[in-house]
């Protein structure tokens, strides 16, 4: 099992290094189908999994200046508080056959959602310019917070939305910010909310702590050698085996 947990661990890492999105999209899957993960567990072990692995790249893009701290500020002034009430709420009524369906549900349509989200990449930057001109800086602040309250609760109930989700919602409400500040802002406001979500499963007791760490001992040379390939492999090959793989994953975890 050990092996295991560490060659997955690389697998996954692999993926993040090739494309900056997909990790927790297939670790929460892959825990539940190969190491037989309650839902609830397996959400809860990926979103530390998600918050430790992100934390390096959120303090070299905030070294390099590539953080919008307003924006970022705005999200978590949404997303931290739902993620919160989110845990608070499964804390209140427990953790019934009806929260692992739930559960279950949400982790189906996030998976779905991502790959809508990976395929159409720049469409989205597209219709964020369009919309530009109906959106003025007031209305952008209220969906700022509108979107880290949406990702809060996503995140909180799949551990899947932070990073591919997010970053098309920061695409669609200022798509005229650099894309090494997308990213930055992108993963700058994702590891404090993945953080929240993974301490408030943890008090639930959502965390497989072992299995997390040979998973954490297999990623990091996976996530090297992945943005090592990414000068070899062609972007769109890449984002369309992530997307079926996604779609696979989705289809299976909601049936």
């Amino acid at each position: 099992m050990d092996w295991i947990a560490i060659a997955s661990g690389f697998g996954i890492g692999a993926i993040v290094g090739l494309t900056g999105v997909g990790g927790g999209s297939l670790m929460t899957p892959l825990l539940i189908s190969v190491f037989k993960l309650h839902p609830a567990l397996a959400i809860g072990t990926d979103l530390w999994f998600a918050a430790v692995t992100k934390s390096g790249g959120a303090w070299a893009h905030h070294r390099h200046g590539h953080v919008d701290r307003r924006i970022a500020g705005l999200m978590l002034a949404g997303s931290i508080p739902a993620s919160l009430a989110t845990v608070a709420l499964m804390h209140f009524t427990g953790v019934t056959q009806g929260w692992a369906g739930a559960l279950t549900f949400s982790l189906g349509i996030a998976l779905l959602l991502t790959a809508v989200v990976v395929a159409y990449k720049q469409a989205w930057h597209a219709l964020g310019l369009k919309l530009e001109r109906w959106l003025p800086e007031r209305r952008k602040t209220v969906l700022t917070i509108a979107s880290g309250v949406l990702l809060g609760v996503l995140v909180s109930l799949s551990s899947i939305g932070a990073g591919a989700v997010g970053a098309t919602l920061i695409l669609l409400l200022y798509p005229r910010l650099p894309a090494h500040r997308l990213v930055g802002t992108d993963i700058a406001h994702a590891v404090p909310l993945t953080l929240v979500a993974g301490i408030g499963h943890a008090t639930l007791g959502h965390v497989d702590w072992s299995l997390l760490m040979w998973l954490l001992m297999g990623s990091l040379p996976g996530i090297w050698l992945g943005a090592q390939l990414t000068r070899t492999m062609p972007e769109r090959a890449v984002r369309a085996l992530l997307c079926v793989s996604l779609v696979a994953a989705g289809l299976k975890v909601i049936h």
